[in-house]
């Protein structure tokens, strides 16, 4: 206790509930003021903590950023799911998996994390080389399993089918998104619900198609 009354909050934290504050508090900074002009000061200064404690978890600001990333994958992955959660019917869960990637991938913050990566890109490779394994390839990834599992497919085929299917429901919405010719989402997505912002017809139209009958 300190003779003002105790510690700040931000001090109070200890381990790993002080590293993860930190990084919620540099995310905030990072969208806010892009790369270069955040620091590491800002980031102490938002996270009500000190650069000794900063400084004690990440060494220098190129490490924080790519430990900004793996957060933001984490919690990417959280609210994607995998398609089996989305519905019981195979070709309605792939639509809705699909659906929820754009939901996710043209949110504003999201949108303006991706720009922020391309950005740095030639500085630093590894941060957007790690925000494509967490954003593109986990997703690629987890629908390639689902196809795999539920239409029978070798694993070669599936992954094939998965990047084919959302190189067609997403990638033309999110381009002209991260390229300001469409607007970016405002409104957090939710848990329970697509926004009606998806829109799920032509997915299932562009996804119907596409897959196995």
């Amino acid at each position: 206790m300190s003779q003002q009354g105790g510690p700040r909050r931000g001090e109070q934290r200890r381990g790993e509930e002080l590293r993860r504050h930190i990084l919620f508090a540099a995310k905030d900074v990072f969208l806010e003021t892009g790369y270069e002009r955040a620091s590491m000061d800002s980031v102490a200064v938002r996270a009500k903590t000190s650069k000794r404690s900063l400084y004690a978890h990440f060494e220098s600001k190129d490490k924080l950023f790519l430990a900004v990333l793996d957060l933001v994958g984490e919690l990417y992955l959280n609210k994607l799911k995998t398609p089996d959660a989305y519905a019981g019917d195979p070709a309605e869960a792939v639509v809705l998996f699909c659906g929820r990637f754009l939901e996710l991938m043209v949110w504003e913050p999201q949108v303006r994390t991706c720009r922020l990566s391309i950005a740095e890109a030639e500085r630093l490779p590894g941060s957007s080389s790690a925000y494509f394994d967490a954003m593109f390839a986990a997703t690629y990834e987890r629908l390639a399993a689902y196809l795999a599992d539920r239409y029978g497919m070798d694993q070669a085929a599936a992954a094939a089918l998965g990047e084919d299917l959302l190189a067609r429901a997403v990638l033309p919405r999110l381009f002209r998104t991260l390229l300001n010719v469409d607007s970016a989402t405002k409104v957090m997505p939710s848990d329970t619900s697509l926004s009606e912002d998806v829109d799920l017809d032509a997915i299932r139209r562009r996804v119907t198609a596409a897959l196995p009958t």
